[in-house]
């Protein structure tokens, strides 16, 4: 058995030691770069200065992710009309808020003990980017964390996506974030944090990070809270007088980040959707365009809007793409299990050749239908951590929590 990350890291470090110098001594200059706040004014560099202080105050007992030490719950940010920012964090028992002013982009900067991170916010709303790719040399899935920060960071380090001060080292390669981020968990904002602060390291060496929406982000950000992990209900929710979805309301960053998100696309021509696409779905001949879209407009629409949209209740309901579970199970009273003639109906519709899934719990990464579906949520607690499915060479494989990689047959 290899070690998937050693296997690669001395494939780098074998054929571009030079380029990953060049790389290196860039993400060095951008992180000095961060250690400044940008304001509406040169005029007043005082002013600034002061605001740059007090927003590494908020930082300054963060780790490697840029984010509080155990115990402490945040950042949350929310962007005003007026340009500026409220930057709240939950620190044991007491809620920190603190207002900064920017004018195109708000920057955090924190010295912790392993190394300095930046947290880069752009003034403007971020824009839902495509849905299909192809020619990536290499891709990553992961799937189902459910606030399992140690067990993300893990099996990203062992898959070789980021290096132990948890930075992005996959290069041009391409990450799929299956969706099911929330709830369950206690560090889903640490989560979401390391992903977004990926995805923007990786767009700088020519990479991507995907993030899927599942049916955990969607219950949250539509306010069902029934899985959310009590350390956030009775901790932030109750101190800060606000409901949890308001932590992710379409005025904060990260809230507007998932707001920008797919719930499928296509690399490679593998298609990834949390839950998966029914035969009903591709009846009513959904393109992937409108599937994302329509998700997206359900979000923030009231019920009473969804009670009367025949297509919003078949994006968000059993059938739908983020609650499906037929190909690996029937639901009694809603679907069959999908029959190989139903899965080759998905494939046409969507040419492609093989689809990714989360949402429903398998033994291990693995292939099912001649390898046409690859499940990739697994039992956390009984393998002692998330597995990864990776993507090279139009061959799967699946990298075990110990780093180890198998071929998918």
């Amino acid at each position: 058995m290899v070690s998937y990350s050693h296997m690669r890291r001395a494939f780098m470090n074998r054929t571009n030691g030079s380029a990953m110098r060049a790389i290196r001594s860039q993400l060095i200059a951008l992180t000095l770069v961060g250690w400044t706040i940008a304001f509406p004014a040169a005029a007043e560099s005082g002013r600034a200065q002061a605001l740059s202080r007090l927003s590494r105050e908020h930082l300054v007992n963060a780790d490697s992710t840029g984010l509080n030490k155990s115990g402490d719950v945040g950042p949350y940010v929310f962007l005003q009309s007026d340009s500026s920012a409220v930057v709240m964090y939950m620190r044991g028992s007491t809620v920190d808020r603190q207002t900064c002013r920017y004018r195109d982009t708000l920057r955090f900067s924190g010295a912790g003990s392993a190394s300095e991170t930046d947290f880069v916010v752009a003034g403007a709303p971020p824009a839902a980017g495509a849905q299909v790719f192809d020619g990536v040399s290499e891709i990553i899935a992961v799937s189902d964390a459910h606030g399992d920060y140690e067990s993300l960071i893990e099996v990203l380090q062992n898959g070789g996506v980021i290096d132990k001060n948890l930075r992005w080292v996959w290069g041009t390669g391409h990450m799929v974030v299956l969706g099911d981020i929330f709830d369950r968990g206690d560090k889903v904002n640490d989560c979401l944090w390391l992903i977004y602060r990926l995805e923007q390291e990786s767009q700088r060496v020519g990479g991507l990070v995907h993030f899927i929406l599942g049916n955990h982000e969607l219950m949250v950000l539509r306010g069902d809270y029934r899985y959310v992990h009590k350390k956030y209900l009775s901790g932030i929710v109750t101190a800060a007088g606000l409901e949890y979805r308001d932590l992710y309301g379409s005025s904060t960053v990260l809230g507007r980040w998932l707001r920008s998100k797919h719930a499928a696309l296509k690399i490679n021509g593998v298609l990834f959707v949390h839950g998966g696409i029914s035969r009903s779905s591709v009846e009513r001949g959904l393109s992937l365009m409108q599937i994302n879209e329509g998700i997206r407009a359900s979000i923030d629409e009231a019920s009473s809007a969804l009670a009367v949209d025949r297509l919003r209740q078949l994006l968000l309901g059993k059938q739908g793409p983020v609650w499906y579970r037929g190909y690996l199970n029937a639901m009694e009273g809603a679907y069959p299990q999908a029959s190989r003639e139903d899965i080759d109906l998905v494939l046409r519709q969507y040419e492609a050749t093989t689809i990714v899934v989360g949402h429903t719990e398998v033994e291990q990464v693995s292939g099912s239908h001649d390898t046409r579906i690859i499940a990739i949520d697994v039992p956390v607690e009984e393998l002692g951590g998330l597995q990864a499915l990776l993507c090279k060479d139009g061959r799967f494989y699946r990298i075990e929590g110990s780093g180890d990689i198998q071929p998918i047959e």
